[in-house]
């Protein structure tokens, strides 16, 4: 079966991870790069042997010989290229968070539901084997009615120097563990009350703790600290746990579940995620991009995370913001 013909949007950090994702995958073939860094495009068109490259969005929108994008820019830069790309035919996996304001994930909803090609947004945790697990002992309520979570995502302050100029816990990682949430649970979030804390003295704070209530009546906590030492034996301190009227469930990912000491040091390389698994990218990456494929194959909307759903995530994430700044209980309509 001939391969789909994929155009990369943004090879910053993670573009360059889905690059690699797609250029592994045998349905896939990583067929053009677009990007602002003159420098970043040589470096991954190397790597790759990609000889389409671009700076311009629209170039890739407008190519003919590419079957989908995949839109790994900031999210406030999500709405435009994803939009264009639906109008063209063209199908997208576009990064969570889904966009920066609700306003352009109903305009990112319409597109898709307006057009034929495929729009999914890529919030990987749904392709994580133990929250899958987790989901399905809850559907078959195993744990009983859920009553409340408690969830973190912890990560050394040198991997988001950069981002808190532009971006914190509560709109970034928080958005992981909110849909998570809101997939277990099946309910809405009526009510959110979050507090942060700026210990690095950057744009955005650094530590973020909030509560959500549901519309189930469950109430969640989350804490997500974006400032943990450089000395930290992990890189990411990931964990969730579950309270059932009649049972919990307790998931921990890559808070170490593998622990390498050596010479450079303490750490725990992911397992879970985009592990290279035998010269390959493996983990939940590739498994969203072969589900993301099989769609397109079968002319399937995605049902494992519709874009209305990550819409969803993106009201709450910015209504625990808002609470944030304001100091007060915010309620969602």
């Amino acid at each position: 079966m001939e391969r789909l013909r994929v155009g990369v949007i943004g090879v910053g950090w993670f573009g360059t991870v889905h690059c690699r994702a797609i250029a592994d995958h045998p349905q896939l073939e990583l067929a053009a790069l677009c990007d602002n860094s003159e420098e970043r495009l040589a470096e991954m068109a190397r790597e790759h042997g990609v000889a389409r490259t671009c700076n311009d969005y629209r170039e890739l929108v407008d190519d003919p010989e590419i079957d989908a994008l995949a839109v790994v820019t900031p999210w406030d830069h999500h709405a435009e290229p994803t939009i264009a790309g639906l109008a063209a035919g063209k199908h997208v996996l576009v990064e969570k968070p889904m966009a920066s304001t609700v306003e352009d994930c109903r305009r990112m909803c319409d597109a898709a539901r307006d057009g034929d090609a495929i729009l999914m947004v890529g919030h990987i945790c749904r392709f994580n084997p133990r929250y899958i697990a987790a989901k399905r002992e809850i559907d078959a309520g195993r744990i009983g009615k859920v009553v409340a979570i408690n969830a973190r995502r912890n990560v050394p302050a040198r991997w988001v120097m950069d981002q808190l100029e532009t971006i914190g816990p509560i709109l970034h990682t928080c958005s992981h563990d909110t849909d998570m949430m809101l997939w277990l649970t099946g309910a809405k979030v009526v009510s959110t009350y979050a507090q942060t804390v700026n210990t690095l003295g950057c744009k955005y704070d650094d530590l973020a703790q909030l509560m959500y209530r549901f519309d189930s009546g469950a109430s969640a906590l989350y804490e997500g600290a974006w400032c943990m030492p450089d000395a930290s034996p992990f890189e990411l301190d990931e964990r969730m746990s579950v309270i059932g009227t009649e049972g919990f469930i307790h998931i921990q990912d890559t808070f170490p579940n593998i622990a390498v000491c050596s010479k450079e040091g303490f750490r725990s390389p992911d397992t879970t995620y985009w592990p290279e698994l035998h010269g390959i990218t493996g983990g939940a990456l590739r498994e969203e991009w072969s589900y993301f494929a099989r769609c397109i194959r079968e002319g399937t909307r995605p049902a494992l995370i519709t874009p209305e759903e990550a819409m969803e995530v993106v009201r709450t994430v910015l209504a625990a913001h808002e609470s944030a700044i304001g100091g007060a209980v915010v309620t969602l309509d």
